[in-house]
């Protein structure tokens, strides 16, 4: 694969402008745009051909009627292209694809429709130009033409990012049409949605293919808003990953950690992507706090992705000083900082499957499980990727399978093969069952279903389901290695788990015990769930060799109200499978640390990162405050000799010591974010 310049210092300037807004350009300077991206030191843009009202923002000679009919500055883009290549700065191209508010208005039939017939999106009164435009209809022959006058009105097309371009569960004539002559079924939704995934594929191949007619060494972008398995499936019709992830937005501060991890081990480069907003896009002559900003983008370079700050540009076309001031406070840190992590590649030993693999919808990824076992390794500093079953599980020392990950032969293989490797494996309730849930379809798992467990009275089964008052629960009580820093007492499941049995061969570490009865109308006991039985029934935690399997849903468990048993459960077993991690500290657990290798320097970089989000506000977590912590113990596992360890970009030298393969030493201040070079 070809490689493409990648920055770390990017701007996302949205320009969706309404025609009722007059003066569009007015007050944009070339110079003064330039100069107050230089200053701030950015080094890349993302400008508009076109948003979401469908207007167009250069003087367009295969579609003059699109121009936008209060566009002051006929040829703004090019003006900003050409400020902005005086002075270094990349331009990337941006264009709408599936919502585009004029060809939703003159074109209706170019529509998505949902299986009753009404169209996809807003409604016809309500705001907004949410109506989605079919990937398959008339419409693409408009958007390559759109895409041609671009590469033939600009002066240069650094790249291009095609937004909103997602697989649709669309029943409109154009897919209707087209499943039948592939012998598919319309209705049925299942079918549609596999065949927008076909549609969406086919779209994405094409139109880079298209591209490349014009251009070998732009970059190519499209994007949904999350990046996860179903990128996988086309991934040459990419040039690099662009993270949309606003944390105030709707996405929340656990989304691009989560899609990171995934990103990164499919083999091109990455950029992180959130926004300077308060809150998520549009929201007009709004700052974020300076110190969640600045958390943000060091954690996209921690966790080896590009900076990527958006913004929207008022439609007089003159940038916002204020943001920009913001913005340079931040990216003059980075510029500082960014020699220790352009080439960066993660360090893991540990990697999570993702059940978003084998999700029936979209959902960016954060399903209850992954964003439990998540926060519980982060919270420990453990140094991991989240993987699909595509991925090669030979570079990591343990595999997790968190509680609903299901299981066929070619992945019973691939794990079969891995153990014998030297691998390690955990796995949790319902993972491991075959897609039936009849039965466990994995060899290494050292149990056996039981039964399917209670029901409630609807007849529909209760294992895996939250329920407020916990009617279900069942208790644990932990003792030995496995239950380490726990009292030796019930710990209660507040999520029934799966019936199992232990196989003869295999170690019970733990059994369940019963509640004294599940809570219904007929029987309970105070106001949630019923206390234990105090009699042992069942396995809880199973070992055999070094496969731990848990029949409790834990990690769904944690995300739902973080039990800090579940987590050190998890934590113990997974140190008696790996009991030297990478990185080992004396901080509190609201330190996050990542570890990355830049090969051709000889060094890893350690990322310490001190930001503590706060819910102050119904709807988002805030930033606001950096509170250093001091004198941390840091132990890395080493493999080399080490030469030295310095603070980064500062200079100054660290003492270390070098016990037993690892690497100790103590950072002094941890004031939001520092960085430890490792050279080797």
């Amino acid at each position: 694969m070809a490689e493409f310049p990648m920055r770390m210092r990017q701007i996302h300037l949205d320009f969706h402008t309404s025609e009722a807004i007059a003066g569009v350009g007015a007050k944009f300077d070339p110079d003064e745009f330039g100069d107050t991206l230089e200053k701030a030191r950015v080094n890349s843009i993302t400008c508009f051909a076109r948003g979401h009202h469908g207007w167009i923002y250069y003087d367009s000679k295969a579609h003059p009627e699109r121009i936008h009919p209060q566009l002051e500055r006929r040829n703004l883009l090019v003006e900003q292209i050409e400020a902005c290549h005086a002075r270094g700065i990349r331009v990337p191209v941006y264009t709408t694809v599936q919502w585009d508010h004029l060809t939703a208005r003159q074109d209706p039939d170019w529509l998505c429709l949902n299986a009753d017939g009404t169209y996809q999106g807003n409604g016809m009164y309500e705001a907004g130009f949410y109506r989605r435009i079919a990937l398959n209809s008339p419409y693409m022959d408009f958007l390559k033409a759109h895409v041609a006058d671009i590469f033939a009105c600009l002066p240069a097309v650094d790249g291009l990012f095609f937004d909103i371009v997602h697989a649709a569960d669309d029943s409109s004539i154009w897919t209707t049409r087209a499943m039948l002559d592939a012998g598919l079924d319309p209705s049925d939704p299942a079918e549609r949605l596999r065949y927008g995934g076909v549609v969406l594929d086919t779209f994405r191949s094409e139109m880079t293919s298209y591209v490349r007619q014009f251009s070998d060494d732009c970059t190519v972008f499209y994007n949904r808003g999350h990046v996860g398995p179903h990128n996988r499936r086309n991934m040459d019709a990419f040039t690099h990953w662009e993270l949309e992830s606003l944390p105030s937005g709707h996405w929340g501060y656990i989304h691009f950690p989560l899609t990171i991890r995934y990103a990164r081990t499919l083999g091109i480069p990455s950029l992180g992507h959130t926004g300077k907003f308060h809150t998520a896009w549009g929201d007009f002559h709004s700052f974020k706090n300076q110190e969640a900003l600045e958390y943000e983008c060091f954690r996209m370079m921690a966790m080896g992705a590009g900076p990527f700050i958006g913004d929207q540009l008022p439609p007089d076309g003159q940038l916002e000083e204020h943001v920009y001031e913001l913005v340079g406070n931040v990216y003059r840190q980075i510029e500082a900082k960014e020699d220790w992590c352009i080439g960066a590649e993660a360090v893991s030993d540990i990697a999570v499957m993702t059940p978003e693999e084998y999700a029936p919808v979209d959902d960016r990824g954060m399903q209850p499980s992954i964003c439990g076992i998540h926060s519980m390794l982060s919270e420990a500093a453990q140094q991991f990727d989240i993987i699909d079953s595509q991925t090669d599980f030979s570079k990591y020392r343990v595999v997790v399978l968190p509680d609903d990950i299901p299981a066929d032969a070619a992945l019973n293989a691939k794990i079969n093969a891995y153990l014998a490797g030297g691998g390690a494996l955990i796995a949790s309730f319902e993972s491991g069952l075959n897609g039936e849930k009849t039965g466990f379809a994995l060899d290494a798992l050292p149990v056996m279903m039981a039964s399917d467990g209670p029901r409630d009275r609807s007849g529909a089964l209760v294992r895996g389901r939250e329920f407020m008052r916990g009617d279900y629960a069942e208790y644990i009580i932990p003792s030995g290695d496995i239950g380490r820093g726990l009292p030796p007492t019930e710990h209660v499941m507040y999520i029934r788990g799966l019936d199992v049995a232990a196989a003869d061969d295999a170690q019970v570490l733990a059994d369940i015990t019963p509640a004294a009865f599940d809570r219904t109308w007929e029987h309970f006991c105070s106001h949630r769930q019923s206390p234990s039985s105090g009699v042992s029934a069942g396995a809880a935690i199973v070992r055999r060799g070094r496969v731990i399997y848990f029949s409790s849903p834990l990690f769904t468990q944690y995300y739902h109200n973080a039990p800090q048993w579940c987590r050190s459960l998890f934590l113990n077993a997974l140190d008696l499978l790996l009991p030297e991690p990478i990185v080992k500290h004396g901080g509190p657990s609201t330190l996050e640390i990542m570890i990355n290798e830049q090969a051709a320097r000889k060094r890893q970089v350690l990322h310490l990162l001190h930001y503590i989000p706060i819910r102050r506000s119904q709807q988002i977590d805030i930033i606001e405050d950096v509170i250093p912590i001091y004198d941390v113990p840091v132990s890395v596992r080493a493999e080399r000799a080490v030469a030295s360890v310095k603070l980064a970009p500062e200079g100054d030298p660290l003492d270390f010591a070098q016990v037993e393969g690892r690497i100790e030493f103590t950072v002094p201040v941890v004031n939001g974010h520092q960085m430890i070079e490792l050279k080797y």
